[in-house]
C-alpha cells in the first residue's frame, strides 16, 4: 500500500480533531472537515463501529479524500454501559459536557444513593475507520479501562474526561497533561492498530 499523505478528519469535535492530528505521523497533511463547511451524518448505527464508518464514508464521498473517523464513547458498567453510543448526545443539543457529567452522576444516584462509596468501573472505547469513498481499508477499537470519579477533577481534555480515572492510575484524564494521556488513552491504543494502515 502506498504511504497515505493527505488526509481528511471527519469529526466536528475540536478537542477529538486536536487529539487525531497529535497523533499522526508528522508527513501526513491533514484536513478538517470544517474546510469543505460539511455538517456530520445522522449516526444511526447500534454500535461505535458502524457510528466510525458512516462518518468516515460520509465525509470521504463528499470531499473525494481518504478519511479517518472516530466514533468514541464513555461506557460506565453500573449504568448498562451506558452513555456509551450515546455519549455526546447526553451532551443535548449544544455537546454540553458538564451537563453530560451531571447526567452521569444523577443516574449513578438512581440508581444507588450510595454509589460514592462503591468502585464504579468505566472504559473509554474509541473505533478508527479509514475509507477511500465506499470502501473501507481500516476499523479498528482502542478501549481503556478505569473507574469513575466522586467529582469532576481537572481542566485539561474534553468530554468525560474529568470524571474518569485509568485504573492503576490516581488522577483523572482531566487532571493529566495531554503527554501522559495520550500514552495510555483508547484513542492511543487504537492508534497503534491503525498505524500499520497510515
Amino acid at each position: 500500500m502506498k504511504k497515505i499523505l493527505k488526509l481528511l478528519i471527519g469529526t466536528n469535535n475540536k478537542g477529538k480533531f486536536k487529539e487525531i492530528k497529535d497523533l499522526l505521523p508528522k508527513y501526513i497533511k491533514t484536513h478538517s472537515i470544517s474546510e469543505f463547511k460539511l455538517k456530520s451524518p445522522k449516526e444511526d448505527g447500534l454500535t461505535f463501529e458502524e457510528n466510525s464508518l458512516i462518518k468516515s464514508k460520509y465525509f470521504s464521498k463528499k470531499t473525494q479524500l481518504l478519511c479517518l473517523a472516530d466514533d468514541s464513547g464513555f461506557e460506565i458498567d453500573f449504568l448498562n454501559k451506558m452513555p456509551g453510543i450515546y455519549s455526546a448526545r447526553w451532551g443535548g443539543k449544544k455537546g454540553n459536557f458538564s451537563m453530560a457529567i451531571k447526567r452521569v452522576y444523577r443516574e449513578l444516584s438512581m440508581k444507588d444513593k450510595n454509589w460514592k462509596q462503591k468502585k464504579i468501573s468505566a472504559r473509554f472505547i474509541c473505533v478508527l475507520s479509514i475509507c477511500n469513498l465506499d470502501k473501507k481499508i481500516a476499523l479498528v477499537k482502542g478501549k481503556v479501562e478505569g473507574y469513575i470519579s466522586n467529582e469532576p477533577k481537572g481542566k485539561n481534555g474534553f468530554g468525560y474526561d474529568p470524571i474518569f480515572i485509568p485504573k492503576n492510575k490516581k488522577k483523572t484524564f482531566g487532571e493529566m497533561r495531554s503527554i501522559e494521556k495520550y500514552k495510555i488513552d483508547h484513542r492511543s491504543v487504537a492508534f497503534k492498530k491503525i498505524r500499520k494502515f497510515l
